[in-house]
């Protein structure tokens, strides 16, 4: 790993149209805090590594609350041991990508940020496997499949302190000695002080908090926020969870005679398509793997509408089985990992906590809102109710072909950069992206004001007409922009 993968290209700002970044959480040490001169409520992150270690404290008391369920009034341990559970995921969603982005090279940010993805998916395949009646899926046996949530526990409490720190944190914070210290354990010594120099010329000093209400009042976050809260949304609303939560009974109204083996299926194909996007997301790209993903996943939703309709004849339980396999495969390609990291790289240090705090509570809350209103949803449209999530499909993706930008390669984001353009249009010449779209394009969008300039960047430089030389603007006079001289002074009659 070598260090000119730490903020490669960061001296050229013309060669960078997008910043992007690690991923935020919504855990801050001080909770949430009223702050004037209108910052708003502003989030203080602790150290990456501190808060994970702190959250895992909640898998402990979670897990053994589950897994001691049949020795007191069951439901209501169970109850409690999920609600504690529920919110070690919550943070444990945010934290834990962040903390890789941070300390991932730019070559494997996205590969390495899919195997967080990867990992929840394997843990959802083995939960699955050994939910079989036939290994602890019994009625004398599921307190022990409840309590084993306290192994990885286990796991991140005795390897977690060996890792480091965020280097880009600690620096963001002022603290450069123990950010050099970080990095020498992740780059080696010898790396070490070209990549502390590159990680300082992105950032360009203390990174500045970015508030709940500065980020959401802010026109300067407004498109970035819009695009990261909106692929959450699409992850969610796409279908997926309503597979996962009723798959066997999905499977059970297509003919299949063994639903569970066909739900463990669906997880293998889960793990499979997700370990085929870790090796495509730094070669094929966020954007195109997402519009994948959603076409595809629209596909297999019409297919899935079909085999229900078709319910009873031969061939409709197998094609009801596909549909879903294909289904859960391409939503694992682009919508499953890619707005966990994705988001998180459309925003410079400061706003980024915030701002996937509140990314992530879309999806969270979307999540609910599917699982709990699916049934009804089910009932009322009966075996045409996945052609609704294949028109929400078919709006995802027109987003995500008109909103987001693609970040891959990107160097991270500077201290106060503003937030990446949408994606490249006709007006961008020759195949390369231009530092600022063009009039008819907008920042954002059509009719967009271009972005503000990044806090810390040097005066803008005009060209002198013929030698190709530069140089700075004249100073300002009279508070005036323009050259213009003091007017002489007038003569007293």
């Amino acid at each position: 790993m070598g260090c000119g993968h730490w903020g490669r290209g960061h001296g050229g700002r013309g060669r960078q149209w997008g910043p992007p970044g690690g991923q935020g959480a919504c855990l801050s040490r001080g909770g949430v805090s009223a702050r004037g001169r209108g910052r708003g409520l502003d989030v203080a992150p602790p150290p990456r590594k501190q808060a994970m270690i702190a959250s895992n404290v909640l898998a402990f008391l979670g897990g053994a609350l589950l897994g001691g369920a049949k020795l007191g009034p069951s439901y209501v341990l169970i109850i409690i041991g999920r609600f504690i559970l529920g919110a070690y995921s919550g943070l444990a969603s945010g934290l834990v990508p962040m903390y890789v982005g941070e300390i991932a090279p730019t070559r494997l940010r996205g590969a390495l940020g899919t195997v967080h993805q990867l990992a929840i998916v394997t843990g959802i395949l083995v939960a699955q496997v050994l939910g079989l009646e036939e290994l602890l899926g019994s009625a004398g046996r599921w307190p022990l499949l409840l309590g084993l949530g306290l192994v990885p526990a286990a796991l991140q409490a005795l390897l977690l302190p060996l890792c480091p720190e965020s280097p880009r944190f600690l620096l963001g914070r002022g603290r450069g000695a123990q950010a050099r210290h970080g990095l020498s354990r992740l780059v080696g010594a010898e790396a070490a002080g070209a990549a502390l120099e590159a990680l300082g010329a992105e950032l360009r000093g203390p990174a500045p908090r970015v508030g709940l209400l500065q980020l959401c009042c802010s026109r300067r976050y407004r498109q970035p926020l819009m695009v990261a809260v909106g692929l959450q949304l699409c992850q969610q609303l796409s279908g997926i969870n309503a597979i996962f939560y009723y798959s066997t009974a999905i499977f059970e109204r297509a003919g299949l005679s063994r639903p569970a083996y066909a739900t463990i299926g669906a997880g293998a194909i889960n793990v499979a398509a997700t370990v085929l996007s870790l090796f495509l997301v730094e070669r094929a790209g966020r954007r195109t793997l997402q519009l994948l993903g959603l076409l595809g996943m629209l596909g297999c939703a019409i297919a899935l509408t079909v085999a229900l309709n078709l319910q009873g004849r031969p061939g409709a339980g197998v094609a009801g089985l596909l549909a879903v396999l294909g289904f859960v495969a391409f939503f694992e390609v682009g919508p499953g990992p890619i707005p966990w990291f994705l988001g998180a790289e459309l925003f410079a240090q400061g706003p980024r906590p915030a701002a996937m705090a509140l990314a992530g509570a879309a999806n969270w809350a979307a999540n609910f809102a599917v699982g709990m209103a699916f049934p009804a949803v089910q009932r009322a449209l009966g075996p045409f109710v996945f052609l609704l999530f294949g028109a929400l499909l078919g709006g995802f993706a027109l987003f995500t072909s008109l909103r987001l930008p693609e970040t891959r390669g990107r160097p991270s984001a500077r201290g106060g950069a503003a937030p990446p353009g949408p994606p490249p249009c006709c007006c961008c010449r020759g195949g390369a992206v231009r530092t600022r779209p063009a009039p008819s394009c907008g920042a954002w969008g059509r009719g967009a004001a271009t972005r503000s300039p990044t806090e810390g960047d040097p005066p803008p430089r005009k060209k002198m007409g013929g030698g190709g030389q530069v140089r700075a603007p004249p100073p300002k006079i009279n508070g005036e922009g323009g050259p213009q001289m003091s007017p002489p002074p007038q003569k007293i009659k």
